[in-house]
């Protein structure tokens, strides 16, 4: 349940529900899968499974999951059972079938094939916090996010948000750390990190495992590029990769303390319960060094 990715959102007023008003209004959208000519289907499910509450709350910290399932059907199935309808019509009626009767061939074939397309499940979580005001899904892409976000402005009718925004954009700031050398307090650079020109041809480099604290990288600064994704560790508890676009990709929570959650925990539920809780802790804290670090929130 650990999350590995965060899309961050900002409240823009005081969170309204309680986990009895969420649960009612998610009951709205409730998961059902894929009929037999659904390409895609989504709802809300628990989080815990099957057995467990729509919303698992822990501390005022809730704890909400999008059960997503879509059918396989590549294209190329489809333009290959579509070929041969194609073919079967041009001998019947003599001539090559038009752009229009195409199309609707094609439509046919994905209606036809569609029952017999499997069909692959997944779960999109969104933790929200009511006391900082925070809104963040674990997906590791933005349209991900918004498809998750969309669901839950359909359920709850309104969800003013936005995405965060600093003073200090993320690529200026880590570009000036690596420049420098050093971190701000709490943070340490580690060996990843992408840079890119700002030309038209965006010309890329990219370090894996590598030492950042290094003449070469520095001059790809020099020359003018500017860094779009560092690695980095907060209070060695938590590292991760911060993107340009302020998301956390590649989120690892240290293992010391998934120990600690673990010594806590008696049963399946409460090491579920201990889980959130200490994510939620170390996300709280991380989040909010991170804005400090890029200059605070912008207005």
């Amino acid at each position: 349940m650990w999350f590995r990715n965060l899309q961050i959102f900002r409240l823009a007023d005081a969170w309204q529900y309680s986990s009895e008003d969420l649960t009612v209004a998610l009951n709205r959208g409730l998961f059902v899968g894929c009929g037999a000519t659904d390409q895609m289907a989504r709802g809300w499910v628990p989080p815990r499974g099957a057995e467990g509450e729509l919303v698992f709350t822990q501390q005022k910290q809730q704890l909400i999951a999008l059960g997503v399932e879509q059918k396989l059907l590549p294209a190329a199935v489809v333009r290959q059972y579509a070929q041969e309808k194609l073919e079967d019509i041009e001998a019947a009626q003599g001539y090559k079938p038009g752009r229009k009767q195409v199309r609707e061939v094609i439509e046919h074939m994905t209606l036809e094939l569609l029952p017999r397309a499997f069909a692959k499940r997944g779960l999109t979580y969104l933790w929200i916090d009511p006391v900082n005001r925070w809104l963040v899904v674990d997906a590791a892409s933005s349209q991900r996010a918004d498809d998750a976000i969309e669901q839950l402005k359909l359920s709850l009718g309104d969800l003013p948000l936005s995405l965060l925004k600093t003073k200090l954009a993320p690529a200026t700031a880590m570009t000036q750390w690596l420049a420098d050398g050093a971190a701000p307090e709490g943070f340490t650079i580690d060996r990843d990190c992408e840079l890119r020109a700002v030309a038209e041809e965006r010309a890329a480099v990219r370090y894996v495992r590598h030492n950042l604290d290094s003449d070469d990288v520095r001059n790809h600064i020099v020359a003018g590029k500017t860094v779009t994704r560092m690695s980095l560790t907060w209070q060695d508890r938590v590292s991760f990769i911060l993107t340009e676009q302020l998301q956390i990709n590649r989120l690892t929570f240290l293992d010391i303390l998934k120990e600690d959650a673990e010594r806590q925990a008696e049963n399946a539920d409460d090491l579920f319960a201990a889980n959130f809780s200490l994510m939620c802790g170390n996300l709280e804290q991380l989040l909010a060094h991170l804005t400090e670090a890029l200059g605070g929130e912008s207005e």
